[in-house]
């Protein structure tokens, strides 16, 4: 026999192996990459929420100023300032007010909200906010 067929009596070139296509050297290759790729993916998610919850800690330290400020100003409003400065944050917030003053016919409160982290012994500090409104 010459021509370099092999018969059915020696079997083929690949018996007993496995022959590898292309595409099979490169399978699972893609979920690799994606395990790789997620701990970036977090720390982006992560950082997306911080972000959210800073934003939302600043907005809070605002709204709790001028509602202390509106109820100083305005006395017969029955509510005392702090309670007031209080009752419109969040009451998972901490919050911290206090009056800084103001002139003969103003008042200013100052917020202080301690921003909330979602990494565990990470601190972010506070969010500081003032208004000022006329007296009565």
């Amino acid at each position: 026999m010459t021509g370099g067929t092999r018969t059915a009596r020696h079997g083929s070139p690949h018996s007993g192996r496995r022959r590898i296509r292309a595409g099979d050297r490169d399978r699972g290759q893609a979920a690799v990459e994606y395990l790789g790729f997620l701990p970036v993916l977090l720390a982006v998610g992560l950082a997306v929420v911080q972000l959210g919850l800073a934003a939302y800690a600043v907005q809070q330290a605002g709204t709790a100023a001028r509602a202390a400020a509106r109820a100083d100003g305005y006395h017969r409003s029955g509510l005392s300032p702090r309670t007031a400065g209080e009752a419109a944050v969040s009451s998972w917030l901490k919050t911290r007010l206090r009056s800084t003053g103001g002139g003969p016919h103003e008042v200013t409160w100052t917020a202080e909200v301690t921003i909330p982290s979602i990494v565990p012994g990470v601190g972010f500090g506070t969010a500081t906010k003032s208004a000022t409104m006329p007296s009565d």
